[in-house]
């Protein structure tokens, strides 16, 4: 009679195997729950190289909003745009009340009328109101004037005569120094003399309003006599010598001359090339038709 064998019956190697296994499951299960595996990189962050980083990064970031940020100049608030007033921070409604308040030909003429009319907030107010830009009519309308200019206006027989005022006397004008006096002087020798007070514009270097000055305390009493020159018949050299004519300017007269057959009113000379037509009045002083 045959004996039954059993199923499970495993050889010496295969219990070898089958018990490795089970240590090896052991093994990991004791790892699963005793090893942690979540970890993390610690990073030292008070170094002196991170903390200098942080700086160099916060500043570009503070670099990069200040260049996002409008550059505000001077302006009038009386011609705020909508898009000036946007940029500004203004909201819709303020900027309507301005707009409103200007279509009724009223003018913003300080800090407190544009806090009235516009009803922004304090803190705007405080941000854009020193670029504020007035007329000067508004910001000073009671001007200092010059004290020279209350001094009242000499008469003809109270002034010097040009034409015989010494270079110190001249250097007693507020604007005239040893150079300009004598170049006054200088000038007024080339013309034999001034024939009008006018005659001060064309010196060299002279400004306007040192003339005006000049003019206030001197004037022409006694004229020089002159021979005037016949333009339709001296040559360029004689026009020439006139101290603001050059040879240049005196030929280009007497061809048109030539070629007009005549100068038959002075006004002719402003369609000449190059002639200075706003000394025209102080040119034809020595200059005769006939």
């Amino acid at each position: 009679m045959k004996s039954s064998s059993s199923h499970f019956r495993f050889s010496r190697k295969q219990r070898n195997g089958i018990l490795l296994l089970v240590i090896v499951i052991i093994i990991l299960q004791c790892v699963y729950f005793f090893v942690d595996f979540s970890y993390e990189t610690l990073l030292e962050t008070n170094t002196s190289e991170i903390i200098t980083a942080q700086r160099q990064i916060d500043s570009l970031k503070q670099a990069t909003l200040q260049e996002r940020q409008p550059i505000i100049s001077a302006f009038n608030p009386n011609f705020i745009t909508e898009y000036k007033g946007y940029t500004l921070g203004m909201s819709i409604e303020e900027m309507e009340r301005l707009q409103q308040f200007r279509k009724k030909d009223q003018w913003i003429n300080s800090v407190a009328d544009f806090k009235r009319v516009t009803q922004v907030s304090d803190s705007l107010l405080d941000a854009i109101s020193p670029y504020f830009q007035f007329p000067e009519w508004v910001t000073n309308p009671n001007p200092k004037t010059n004290s020279w200019l209350d001094k009242p206006q000499k008469s003809f027989v109270q002034k010097t005569d040009l034409n015989k005022a010494t270079q110190e006397q001249l250097e007693e004008i507020n604007g005239i120094g040893e150079v300009l006096s004598k170049r006054i002087i200088d000038y007024r020798t080339r013309l034999n003399g001034f024939l009008t007070d006018e005659q001060l514009y064309d010196v060299y270097g002279l400004e306007a309003s040192v003339v005006k000055r000049i003019i206030d305390e001197f004037t022409v009493k006694e004229k020089p006599q002159i021979e005037k020159i016949n333009i339709n018949k001296a040559s360029a050299s004689d026009i020439a010598t006139l101290p603001f004519i050059n040879f240049q300017l005196a030929k280009e007269i007497v061809d048109y001359r030539m070629l007009h057959e005549g100068i038959k009113s002075f006004d002719e000379l402003k369609n000449i090339s190059g002639f200075p037509a706003q000394k025209i009045e102080r040119f034809i002083l020595y200059l005769a038709l006939n």
